[in-house]
């Protein structure tokens, strides 16, 4: 008995795991199917459009300057050892294109709009809001989970465009301002090296975090506990979950891409 329970405790956990694996995948596919069957809430998805997109920018828009500004520097300092300062506009335009800017930008967008959906879902479960809407024949999927999916599989590609941009911009700052390059030299070699799939991908992949998130999000929202230590934990659930989902698909997806 002794010996057996370290691996009766191990297939507990993996069983747990692949349990909650298999509900989220159901809650996804619920989700999808949804998108072909009417009604749609077009009011409820502009909504959402606005919440996760518009008032997301700012923090996005930040990050990637601030990231990208610290990548022209680390470029520039490593490159020293070298002899090879000169990559440091295209690489900072490569860098944020493919990986940093899809990445922290769907970070970003998890740590404010995963934690927002399964607290507001969360709590309308707790006072029986979801209860009310079920009562008015209101699908709770079509109502809360489909706008929000939807507009975060929509809006997060275009604000990693723009953190591309922004963090892009960063870099052009402090490698004129700080490092001494040349303004018009700096821009040709962003522009030379940068290619079209650069873009593409990372937009891509923000499609990808955008539909991650918003379904963490609603999933643990609407398997919150009962109480506020339950949306509580469905809040912080949904916001791990995400960002772990954000880095594991990212991975898969730079496989996919950028390999023969």
């Amino acid at each position: 008995m002794i010996l057996t329970a370290p691996f009766a405790a191990t297939g507990r956990v993996t069983l747990a795991a692949l349990a909650a694996i298999g509900r989220a995948a159901l809650f996804a596919l619920a989700t999808v199917s949804h998108l072909f069957r009417p009604p749609f809430y077009w009011r409820e998805f502009a909504m959402q459009l606005i919440q996760i997109g518009y008032f997301s920018l700012p923090v996005v828009g930040m990050t990637a300057f601030f990231t990208g500004g610290a990548l022209a520097l680390q470029i520039y300092s490593g490159g020293a050892r070298f002899n090879a300062e000169s990559v440091v506009p295209s690489i900072v335009a490569i860098g944020m294109a493919r990986e940093l800017g899809p990445v922290l930008g769907g970070l970003m967008v998890a740590a404010r709009v995963a934690s927002s959906i399964a607290a507001e879902i969360g709590t309308m479960k707790v006072t029986e809001q979801i209860d009310a809407l079920v009562t008015l024949s209101t699908n709770p999927m079509k109502y809360l989970t489909l706008p929000r999916v939807l507009a975060a599989t929509l809006a997060v590609p275009v604000l990693v465009g723009i953190g591309d941009a922004i963090g892009i911009m960063g870099g052009f700052v402090v490698g004129v301002n700080r490092l001494g390059f040349n303004e018009a030299a700096y821009l040709k070699n962003t522009a030379d090296f940068l290619q079209t799939w650069d873009v593409g991908s990372g937009m891509i992949k923000g499609a990808v975090f955008g539909f991650l998130v918003a379904l963490m999000g609603c999933y643990y929202g609407m398997n919150s506990d009962r109480g506020a230590q339950g949306v509580g934990r469905a809040t912080k659930a949904a916001v791990v979950a995400a960002s772990v989902l954000i880095l594991a698909s990212n991975y898969l997806l730079t496989e996919l891409f950028f390999t023969s």
